[in-house]
């Protein structure tokens, strides 16, 4: 009988190989954490780190980091960088903007209301805008 654990291992084995990121014991038991159960999630480093540690995966927070980076290079997660300080990674890769809660420093999808971007400015000479990332930030109301 297939666990829920075996499932969430295939599936990060499958997302893996649809990248054409080599599998290694450490890889794989991180993608299952990411994307194991089907859901698009929003992590830092750490606490993917602490999650591995959760369930028993001996991992260090170097190889969480070298890891995440490797998936960020390979367009399985989008890296999202807020204030400078720390970055996030999603497993959503469409174009979408997220709110930042300031209060307890989370990141989330926003809504599905509509953003509308309606002018860039011109890219200098030589360049092209890749991607505009929009992250609102939220804090509660004084």
């Amino acid at each position: 009988m297939e666990t829920t654990a075996d499932t969430a291992r295939a599936r990060g084995e499958a997302w893996l190989a649809r990248a054409d990121v080599r599998p290694t014991k450490q890889r794989v038991a991180l993608a299952a954490l990411l994307v194991g159960d089907g859901r698009d999630r929003h992590v830092t480093a750490e606490w993917l780190h602490d999650a591995a540690r959760r369930t028993g995966d001996k991992v260090s927070l170097a190889t969480v980091y070298n890891t995440l980076r490797a998936f960020s290079d390979a367009g399985l997660v989008q890296e999202i960088t807020v204030d400078g300080t720390g970055s996030y990674f999603d497993t959503r890769l469409d174009d979408h903007p997220h709110f930042y809660w300031e209060d307890n420093a989370r990141l989330t999808d926003a809504g599905p209301g509509a953003l509308e971007i309606l002018n860039l400015p011109d890219a200098p000479d030589g360049m092209e805008i890749a991607k505009v990332d929009v992250v609102i930030r939220l804090r509660p109301k004084a």
